[in-house]
């Protein structure tokens, strides 16, 4: 008995610690984060009415060996297409970039491209920037269109115009 109300005691202080997030020191917001939810957001804006679904960090299967995650994909159909499979392509792919500049301009680049996504943009959030990949080939894009604010930016299949300064935090 003494031994579970000790294990009871450490419980309830660990709770009671874990609480301080809800005072008024709170952490500072984590900018890649920001500019994730603001791009998934301005994306639902932007397919509404279309016949696709918003994929957040959710798994593709691009190839044998390849299964990225990206912060964000379009892909057509419903969720429920996308049950016992996932997604082999997209109309488009979004990664928010603060740290992984290189690995997105090189690899997941050619990943996404040779998978046929006929879109790829990079949130570049050292530069203020939407980098805007399109016509994809075997080794990556054949176009590349950097956009600062106040730039907008049509998506994909989309009847939608998004202002490069909405993406940013």
């Amino acid at each position: 008995m003494r031994r579970y109300r000790t294990l009871t005691d450490i419980r309830c202080h660990a709770h009671a610690n874990r609480d301080t997030s809800f005072r008024n020191d709170r952490a500072p917001l984590d900018p890649s984060l920001h500019a994730r939810a603001l791009t998934e957001n301005a994306l639902r804006a932007a397919y509404r009415e279309a016949h696709y679904t918003l994929r957040v960090q959710g798994p593709m299967a691009l190839g044998d060996e390849s299964a990225p995650e990206p912060d964000v994909a379009v892909v057509r159909g419903t969720p429920r297409d996308y049950v016992d499979a996932h997604p082999t392509t997209a109309l488009l792919v979004v990664e928010v970039s603060d740290t992984s500049f290189a690995d997105d301009r090189t690899r997941k680049k050619r990943v996404y491209a040779r998978a046929g996504v006929t879109e790829y943009w990079i949130v570049n959030l050292a530069e203020a920037a939407l980098e805007v990949y399109r016509a994809p080939n075997e080794g990556g894009y054949d176009r590349r269109e950097t956009l600062r604010p106040p730039a907008s930016v049509s998506p994909p299949q989309a009847d939608a115009e998004i202002a490069v300064a909405d993406l940013l935090p």
